[in-house]
């Protein structure tokens, strides 16, 4: 069922050139998109922003820790290891399960969520727009991105319910960032101090 699930969002690749377009750009620049969006939250944001991007770091850095762990313990090969698929770009063929960027994106976005709703949900949105992509171009089987997506659940209910014992981590970055000279602080934009 997760092959026949697979083949049914995959076959679309490569004869559909505006949405091959976009899924491709989705699956290589997503996460470029939210640390652009995460460096924004920060630089212009007050400083609960930078708590959110802070515990979104961390959130998304244990969610690839546990992928490499599950990864050492399960292997699923690719898709395009075990079956003639449409490939739209290449990939090295490590383990499948589960999705690094599905995990990436949805602990980043989930994070953001569960402190800002609605910066949140448009990060959601892009979140799952990249785990269709990931099956869309040939790297993932849907279960793949189902297991990511519980890990990315998982670690950001875990960090958020524990943020009250780790506020001394974004406080210390925050204070480093606020000595730097001419940098914007607080959110609010100095005339001539960009």
């Amino acid at each position: 069922m997760n092959y026949e699930l697979f083949k049914a969002i995959n076959q679309f690749a490569g004869h559909q050139p505006l949405l091959d377009q976009l899924m491709v750009f989705a699956t290589q620049k997503a996460l470029l998109i939210y640390a652009i969006w995460l460096i924004v939250m920060w630089i212009f944001g007050k400083e609960n922003y930078k708590y959110t991007v802070v515990f979104a770091a961390m959130t998304g850095a244990l969610g690839i820790f546990i992928n490499f762990v599950i990864g050492l313990i399960y292997f699923e090969p690719r898709p395009f290891v075990t079956h003639n698929v449409h490939l739209l770009i290449t990939h090295a063929a490590d383990a499948s399960f589960p999705s690094d960027h599905t995990t990436g994106a949805f602990a980043l976005s989930l994070a953001v969520f569960l402190r800002h709703r609605k910066i949140g949900f448009g990060m959601v949105l892009l979140a799952l727009l990249t785990g269709i992509s990931r099956v869309y171009v040939g790297h993932h089987y849907p279960v793949d991105v189902i297991g990511s997506i519980v890990v990315a659940i998982v670690v950001s209910i875990l960090i958020y319910k524990i943020s009250p014992l780790l506020q001394s981590i974004p406080r210390i970055f925050i204070h480093i960032y606020n000595q730097i000279p001419l940098v914007p602080k607080n959110g609010e934009i100095k005339k001539g101090k960009l």
